[in-house]
């Protein structure tokens, strides 16, 4: 009969796991032996059978899931805990940057966010050269990768086009590394084509960066402003997301008998399921675990009111097609307008349910919607809103039929065009392809790129060689490897239909 000491002498005795990752499976062991959270029986039924999810983000809600520290405030005054002086020039401000990063804590025990590093770091770069920069950056880069191995941590850079931005993007491509993950937070306005470009150029080469829309963004945060995190969540600087609970729409769909017994009865009743989750986790992080009395609080790092809870759905694919098949309708998802038009008033309905749940303990008061990106073993069911591996139609067609759902989801919502490789020879057509999503209201823009080792799983990447090395039982010095081999195995990731950029210049689109 296997025990749980079975298992804690199995992650001990593994072979493929660093000293690191066995300590980081030992420690979840440890805090998933501990008594859930107080749940009522209704929400712990739909807990168990899944149709809500925790994430496995842990028993015990000892940390927020995302943390975004405001990192200007520790280059401005250093930090009394840490006993660092406020940074003088580039070295120092580097060097600051990447203590703060061992004392800032995350779902996945590492930093999710490093901040906007080109608007930190400008400020040091005076009497810098552009060749010392780089070379500098080149060092920081390798240094995130080979000391924070995880694809969930995420650095930005952007609107304005800048030096520091600039060598960030070339020691990127030069390294091609899996982390960390990036954004260039794209506005039409400031940005300037060339910065635009030049990310282009990089995805081309290494499916990296993502570009986010920032005027839309912006808009949805206050003045101190937002980052993208993790995969590509977008959250409160200076703050975070308590935690992250989402609603599986496919199983959802297989207990309605309509398309109306849907919208009015079985999704209301689920998503106050899921509420109910989230509310008990939020109590137990902001109550017992006496997080908020840290530093990261007394010096000004983070602000308890700052984080918000984020409220997941996926499998969206899946439900539109299971109504559809309920109501002997044919059109797919992705592919039909009446499909999509039911897409749509999923997401109306999941949005105003939202925005009229009260919590405590939140940012503003509620809960933001967010597309989530999916878990390696969510076999059969296709991440967040997005179209089914496999059933992309041509890009132009994929944009139009989600942008219109784009606008709802707040923390976060995100596609992944994957491009033949005949872009390399017409990146111009890839960069007209973003502006045209952009403009449509995608609020992010992703693509990979076929041929490349560098892949985008659901926001985070892999290398394909490295997922080779792994299969073959020889680990991976990279904390999310494992999951990337896992979700290549279980839910089809690799079945993406490579497409080629054909209709960037239909009539009207991205006007």
């Amino acid at each position: 009969m296997f025990d749980a000491n079975d298992k804690l002498r199995d992650i001990v005795n593994d072979p493929t796991l660093s000293p690191a990752q066995k300590a980081r499976f030992l420690s979840l062991e440890a805090e998933n032996s501990l008594s859930y959270p107080l749940l009522d029986a209704a929400t712990r039924a739909a807990l168990d059978d899944r149709v809500i999810c925790d994430m496995y983000e842990g028993n015990a809600p000892y940390k927020p899931r995302y943390v975004l520290p405001d990192y200007a405030v520790v280059l401005a005054k250093g930090s009394d805990w840490l006993e660092l002086p406020a940074p003088q020039d580039l070295d120092e401000a580097i060097s600051t940057l990447m203590i703060a990063y061992h004392h800032t804590p995350s779902v996945t025990g590492m930093p999710v966010y490093l901040g906007a590093i080109d608007a930190l770091l400008l400020p040091f770069c005076e009497g810098v050269t552009d060749e010392d920069l780089y070379r500098k950056i080149k060092l920081f880069w390798r240094y995130l990768d080979r000391v924070l191995p995880d694809a969930f941590m995420h650095a930005n850079i952007g609107p304005a086009d800048n030096r520091v931005a600039r060598a960030i993007l070339r020691a990127d491509v030069e390294l091609q590394q899996i982390a960390p993950n990036l954004t260039l937070l794209y506005d039409p306005e400031t940005s300037g084509e060339d910065l635009l470009a030049g990310a282009i150029d990089n995805i081309v080469a290494c499916s990296k960066p993502h570009i986010a829309n920032h005027p839309i963004h912006a808009e949805t945060f206050d003045a101190r402003g937002y980052g993208i995190v993790s995969c590509y969540n977008a959250l409160p600087v200076g703050g975070g997301a308590s935690t992250l609970v989402r609603l599986n729409l496919r199983e959802v769909a297989a207990r309605a008998q309509s398309e109306a017994d849907f919208l009015h009865r079985v999704l209301p009743h689920y998503m106050d399921l899921a509420f109910d989750l989230m509310r008990a986790r939020i109590d137990y992080l902001y109550s017992q675990s006496h997080f908020f009395d840290s530093f990261l609080v007394t010096e000004g790092w983070i602000d308890r009111d700052r984080f918000t809870a984020m409220y997941g759905v996926f499998a969206m694919a899946e439900a539109v097609d299971l109504l559809q098949d309920k109501a002997g309708q044919p059109g797919r998802y992705g592919h039909d307008d009446a499909a999509n038009a039911l897409g749509l008033r999923i997401t109306e309905a999941l949005a105003a349910r939202v925005a009229a749940e009260p919590l405590d303990n939140v940012w503003r008061g509620r809960a933001m919607l967010h597309a989530q990106a999916g878990l390696s073993t969510d076999t059969g069911l296709t991440p967040g809103i997005r179209i089914a591996y496999g059933q992309e139609p041509d890009p132009v067609t994929h944009v139009r039929a989600l942008a219109p759902q784009h606008r709802h989801y707040a923390s976060g919502v995100s596609e992944i065009l994957t491009l033949d490789e005949t872009i390399r020879a017409n990146p111009t057509a890839l960069v007209q392809l973003c502006k045209g999503a952009l403009a449509s209201g995608f609020r992010e823009f992703t693509a990979n790129v076929a041929g490349n080792d560098l892949v985008r799983v659901t926001g985070y990447m892999i290398r394909l060689s490295d997922v080779r090395r792994h299969d073959a039982a020889m680990g991976s010095r990279t904390n999310t490897t494992a999951l990337g081999a896992e979700a290549a195995r279980l839910t089809a990731i690799l079945s993406r239909k490579p497409r080629v950029v054909g209709h960037e210049r239909h009539p009207g689109y991205g006007q």
